[in-house]
């Protein structure tokens, strides 16, 4: 490949809003990505809000800076729209922890179970589902179901050991996790509270039961995001991949937010290298080239819709 010059941040923000106008084009970004890709989105959120912001748009191109099953969402609610990824490399490890063949034996050998798969999941497995959840309506709609029915909850096993312990549910869980919220570090957590004693510790679910059980607050990004808001304290430790710190130091000046560390000796924060691939660079070139462009069978997104449907009208 040709060598491309290199172009600063500003030269590269005026061409994509040059593109962006041009092209009829909407650029979404997950928390978890870059700032400087934060700063350019027309719309930032997290996994339910990617989704219903995708659902609504009329813009004839969706960039969606995030990982790849985001792109895959967004294509299956708009399949008559160019839904551009800036890397198709970036994945997902929870996603990955969830093949469609093997979830689908799992579901076979326990008939009778109502199947709930997580946002981060393939079309594949979204296919395979009942309903698709995110961390910020897995609570409310499990709890919308008859309290007697048998569950498959997938991938995340952290999140479905979350639920089952607020709902009194006793879902069958898959063995899937993200590698990230993973590997927060309970020792190097209970230290930065030993050094900061007023500090608020913020979870996400996706963490490990522990970490759980030691937070003020467990919630999805979004949640986070809206008790520091609101909360009083001026300190905050937070569990959950760093991006997020760039939202929460934009609406909340004046607090300080600590990223927890992760086990690995030396990893002072938890970054998501799938997330960071998004590039304002990748960006300009996807929307100079109108590709990557995300594709899902449409025999896979006729099936993967019904689920996520059911989620936005119970979510």
């Amino acid at each position: 490949m040709k060598n491309e010059p290199t172009c600063s941040q500003a030269e590269l923000k005026a061409e994509i809003e040059k593109l962006r106008k041009e092209k009829n084009a909407v650029i979404m970004a997950h928390y978890y990505t870059r700032p400087e890709v934060q700063e350019i989105a027309d719309f930032i959120g997290d996994s339910l809000a990617l989704a219903r912001k995708a659902a609504e748009t009329d813009a004839r191109i969706i960039v969606m800076c995030g990982v790849h099953f985001m792109g895959e969402t967004a294509k299956i609610l708009c399949p008559d729209r160019v839904v551009l990824v800036p890397d198709m490399s970036a994945g997902c490890s929870l996603a990955d922890s969830c093949d469609a063949r093997d979830f689908a034996e799992f579901i076979a050998a326990h008939p009778g179970h109502t199947v709930i798969s997580y946002v981060n999941t393939t079309a594949a497995v979204k296919a395979l589902t009942d309903i698709v959840v995110t961390s910020g309506n897995a609570r409310k709609i499990v709890e919308a179901l008859p309290t007697d029915e048998k569950i498959i909850f997938g991938p995340d096993r952290n999140l479905g050991e979350y639920i089952n312990s607020v709902t009194g549910r006793q879902m069958l869980l898959w063995n899937g996790a993200c590698h990230v919220h993973d590997r927060f570090s309970m020792q190097g957590i209970l230290e930065l509270k030993k050094e900061h004693p007023d500090a608020r510790i913020l979870v996400h679910p996706e963490c490990r039961r522990p970490l759980q059980l030691i937070a003020d607050k467990v919630g999805s990004t979004a949640a986070l995001l809206e008790f520091a808001r609101t909360d009083s304290a001026k300190e905050y430790i937070v569990v959950t991949e760093s991006g997020i710190l760039f939202e929460l130091q934009r609406k909340c000046p004046g607090k300080t937010f600590i990223p927890a560390p992760a086990d690995e000796p030396g990893c002072q924060c938890n970054n998501c290298d799938y997330m960071k691939l998004n590039t304002l660079e990748k960006i300009a070139r996807c929307l100079r080239d109108e590709a990557p462009a995300i594709e899902v069978d449409p025999e896979v997104a006729a099936r993967a819709i019904k689920p996520i449907e059911r989620m936005l009208s119970l979510s």
